[in-house]
């Protein structure tokens, strides 16, 4: 093939940064250039994905909506249809690039452009990171997408069978599986940030603050948890939210007696992964979560991960790598961490079994591999 033959165009929606986005950047670095041109097209571009995503060819939406569809907010029907009157236009900018693929990664791209994709000739790669009762996977995602990609077995559970079933695959998104961080000198970072005591027990959460993560759960384990235990024990949240009810709730929590001065809202920072390897453990409360990255970036730093039986979580957390526990059930998370703290020969063996799992499951390598195989049966095709 000729240098960058095959161009890939990857939609972005909105501009808050996700998991989908770190995945998706670990991907575009390993592709060969020689092989593949992968352009971003951005509803805003001079925002906070163009930055993450910079040294990597970029074009505006030339459709973009008046307001970007909100992550987590159901996408109805009148929502769909507001998307019509763009497709000629993304049609058009599809076809100046020379797409040959459009990879779409989440379900407000997916919605705004698929038929586009469809217009302008290209092939769509349907990359499903969400529930598996997401109607777009249902109803839409079987007529008009090539392939289906999806980030975990429980992410496609929802599917009807169908020949689209049949042909969709699981690849687990991309890690840097050598990733190091200094867990005592985080640690006593944090400690110093928090003013807590070197006792302290540190539980983290990570992740935007959505109902289906939980972070209100997270504060309840947090407060189950000092209420077993003689020592401190803090609750950490790096994260942010675009929905200020829950982030009101969240606050409000804050100041309830059995966890006031013990919960803190930490923000969004980066790199995440240093930060998971600063706290003690990682609770992980979501429900119905496809594959969350903290789960196996916190088995690459070995951090403890307690997290709810639910979603693809178990397909992170094999059999002796963690706890698995009901989901919304504060009081089993925090017996569950108890009990892993509490044998600390244990908790050393099952820490390291965890990290050698991840980076066998989880590497950048297996993902580009497998997601470059799609991208030459597509554009074969």
């Amino acid at each position: 093939m000729k240098s960058g033959s095959v161009t890939i165009a990857y939609p972005m929606a909105g501009d808050s940064l996700g998991g989908s986005h770190h995945s998706l950047l670990g991907l575009l670095k390993g592709l060969d250039p020689e092989v593949y041109r992968p352009v971003i097209i951005l509803e805003n571009p001079n925002g906070r994905l163009a930055e993450h995503f910079a040294g990597f060819e970029q074009r505006p939406d030339p459709a973009p909506p008046r307001e970007s569809f909100a992550v987590g907010r159901a996408f109805s029907v009148s929502k769909f249809a507001s998307t019509f009157t763009g497709i000629g236009r993304r049609a058009t900018l599809l076809r100046e690039i020379g797409s040959t693929i459009v990879h779409s990664n989440d379900g407000r791209t997916h919605a705004t452009w698929a038929f586009a994709a469809k217009r302008a000739g290209c092939q769509l790669l349907w990359h499903h990171r969400a529930d598996p009762y997401a109607k777009g996977l249902r109803y839409l995602a079987p007529f008009v997408a090539d392939q289906i990609v999806a980030v975990s077995e429980f992410s496609l559970s929802g599917m009807r069978p169908s020949k689209a079933r049949q042909g969709a695959q699981v690849v687990f998104s991309p890690f840097d599986v050598d990733v190091k961080a200094d867990r005592t000198a985080m640690r006593q970072r944090l400690l110093t940030e928090l003013g807590a005591r070197e006792d302290t027990i540190i539980c983290g959460y990570f992740g935007s603050f959505i109902d289906r993560k939980r972070p209100l759960e997270f504060m309840n384990a947090v407060a189950e948890l000092r209420a077993m235990l003689d020592r401190p024990v803090v609750g950490v949240l790096f994260g942010e939210t675009t929905y200020p009810e829950l982030e009101t709730a969240m606050r409000a929590r804050m100041q309830e007696p059995d966890v006031v001065g013990a919960v803190h809202i930490m923000g969004y920072r980066s790199p995440g992964v240093d930060w998971i390897a600063a706290v003690d453990l990682l609770l992980v409360t979501a429900v119905s979560e496809p594959l969350g990255r903290t789960l196996v970036e916190a088995m690459l730093v070995e951090t403890p991960v307690i997290a709810t039986r639910s979603g693809g979580n178990p397909e992170a957390i094999l059999a002796g790598l963690g706890a698995l526990v009901e989901p919304d059930n504060a009081g089993a998370m925090a017996r569950a961490a108890l009990d892993t703290l509490n044998d600390k020969d244990a908790l050393a063996e099952m820490t390291a079994r965890a990290k050698e799992s991840a980076k066998a499951r989880f590497s950048e390598d297996t993902h580009i591999a497998k997601i470059t195989q799609i991208y030459r049966n597509l554009s074969a095709g």
